[in-house]
Formats: structure tokens, C-alpha cells, sequence
């Protein structure tokens, strides 16, 4: 089983204009909505490619119900904690340019977080995959994901990080088995900015030291990179079509590694089929379907 957590679920709602004109009524050509976070996206691109998936995380009022109910509509399982306050509501407006107004969501108390801990102590073992995506609210520790894989130490589960800054660093020293930053964020980390793959390479290199397991560094349309724990480095171009969706590729890209690695046992097999998601999504208005990673995947070679 592949678990994910989702700290801040979100319903996303998704509005196209011809021209956004501040001060005015604007009228949309296009409306969608759907359920999102990190965490809730790998879930559904695993569920598509026909993975068990369990998505967790916390649910608070009408917006939390309608999550729930759009991830049970497509089949995706859920075991989301009910919290008191609203679910967050994303909105992106799309015209000439993409603008994102993101909710803070609800205060998550300390008792909610400790049922989570004790839920995944209590069903992960050996042979299951925790990942863990995405930013954490205000009402939680900085320390969350550090104070998660502490606890689960014991159950020598597999874990999946899909972090910024600290929040990824400091997972380090308990080995994930997968991180994903993307190359802008990877700079970040060691306040550099990097020129070229070489230099991504480097820098890959020096977060394996410190503990990562595999390193897996989206470039948006450059592609990807994957330094491998035997010690072996993956580079390949993204497989050519129109970006027309940025949101939930990194996701996607997260998916599809964890499908090949686990049906295959195999890097550069999940290596490919993790950059084929990726694109799949960036290539269609939502999340890729099987059909849409296949399409790249029977045409694609690394």
C-alpha cells in the first residue's frame, strides 16, 4: 500500500477568462473543480495507474466533505481525520497569465495530528510507501515531517519527501527513499544558482550524502535528472508536447516513479515512467489518466 499525507487539502477552483481587468466584473469562458494538494494528487495519478493508494490527511467542513466525496466518485481511497473549520478553497484564474489565491485552511489541533501518527504506526509495515508532499500550515511544528519519520523509524516503511528548505533537509538523516525537489529548489537549499546539469549533478550528489536515498530533480521543460542510490545518474529531455497545465506535474512525476519502481524494480524503468507522468499532466487540463501516460510511455526512451 502507498499511503500520502496532505497537511493542507484544498478544493481547487479553476476559473478561465479572455482578460482579467482589476476593479471590473469579470466573466469566465470556463469553470472547474476539483480536489488538490500534493499528497491528494499522487494518490489519484497512482490510483489512475492502478495502484493501492490510501490518501490521508485532515477534512473540516463543507469544502472537506466535498473532497471526500469527489475522491470516493473516481474510486480513490481515503482515511482523512474530520477537524473542526473549513478545508481551504485554491482559486487560479487562468488568462494571458496564471494567478493563484491559495486559503489558509483550519488550525489543526495537536490531538488530530497524534491520531494521524498512531493511524500510519498502527497500518504501515515493511512493505508500504509513506509519502509525504507538500507545505505545512501555520498550526503545525516546522518539525512535522522530522517528528513523522521518527516515530515510523521502527516500521522501516519507505518514505517519500516532496519538500522545500528545512522541511526537506531535515528529513535527511532518517534515509527517505525518494526526494523530489526541482532544480530552482535545489538551489535554494545550498544558496546557489545552478547553470547547468553538471551542476545539478553536484548538488543531487551532496543531498545523497547527507542521507537521501534516491534524488529525483524535475527541470521543468528540460526534463529530469535521477542520481540513483547504486550510484548511477538518469538524464533525460521531457518527451515533446504542449505545456498547458502546471499544476500537479511534480505530483505526477511522483506517481509514475514509484508505479515503475515498484512494477519493475527498476530505476531507470521508474525513472521513465516518472518523466512520462510528469509530462502526461503538463500535456492535458488535469491529472493524467493511464491512457495519457501511455501514450508517452510506448513512444519515449530515456
Amino acid at each position: 500500500m502507498i499511503f500520502t499525507v496532505t497537511f493542507s487539502p484544498t478544493l481547487d477552483y479553476t476559473l478561465r477568462l479572455k482578460q482579467l481587468e482589476l476593479g471590473q466584473v469579470n466573466r469566465t469562458e470556463e469553470e472547474t473543480l476539483y480536489p488538490g494538494g500534493k499528497g491528494i494528487n499522487v494518490s489519484l495519478v497512482l490510483h489512475h495507474l492502478g495502484m493501492e493508494t490510501t490518501a490521508l490527511g485532515f477534512s473540516a467542513g463543507f469544502t472537506g466533505q466535498e473532497i471526500l466525496r469527489r475522491l470516493a466518485e473516481v474510486g480513490c481511497r481515503e482515511e482523512f481525520i474530520p477537524i473542526p473549520g473549513v478545508s481551504r478553497i485554491n482559486v487560479k484564474i487562468k488568462e494571458q497569465q496564471e494567478t493563484d489565491i491559495n486559503g489558509q485552511g483550519p488550525v489543526i489541533p495537536p490531538e488530530a495530528l497524534e491520531q494521524l501518527v498512531k493511524k500510519l504506526e498502527t497500518e504501515m509495515d515493511e512493505k508500504d510507501v509513506l509519502v509525504l508532499a507538500g507545505s505545512i500550515p501555520d498550526s503545525l511544528p516546522r518539525d512535522v515531517y522530522q517528528h513523522l519519520l521518527k516515530r515510523l523509524q521502527p516500521k522501516k516503511s519507505r518514505t517519500v519527501v516532496d519538500a522545500t528548505g528545512q522541511l526537506l533537509t531535515n528529513v535527511l538523516p532518517y534515509r527517505p527513499f525518494l526526494i523530489k525537489p526541482n532544480h530552482h529548489e535545489l538551489g535554494d537549499i545550498f544558496g546557489v544558482r545552478l547553470k547547468d546539469r553538471e551542476d545539478i549533478a553536484r548538488y543531487a550528489h551532496k543531498l545523497q550524502e547527507q542521507g537521501a536515498r534516491n534524488v529525483l530533480v524535475s527541470m521543468a521543460g528540460e526534463g529530469a535528472l535521477l542520481l540513483d542510490e547504486i550510484g548511477n545518474l538518469h538524464y533525460s529531455p521531457a518527451p515533446q508536447g504542449k505545456v498547458i497545465n502546471a499544476v500537479g506535474a511534480g505530483d505526477s512525476m511522483v506517481a509514475g516513479f514509484l508505479y515503475g519502481y515498484l512494477t519493475y524494480g527498476d530505476y531507470s524503468e521508474a525513472f521513465r515512467w516518472g518523466l512520462c507522468a510528469g509530462s502526461a499532466t503538463a500535456f492535458h487540463p488535469g491529472l493524467a489518466t493511464r491512457r495519457d501516460i501511455e501514450e508517452l510511455i510506448h513512444s519515449f526512451t530515456v
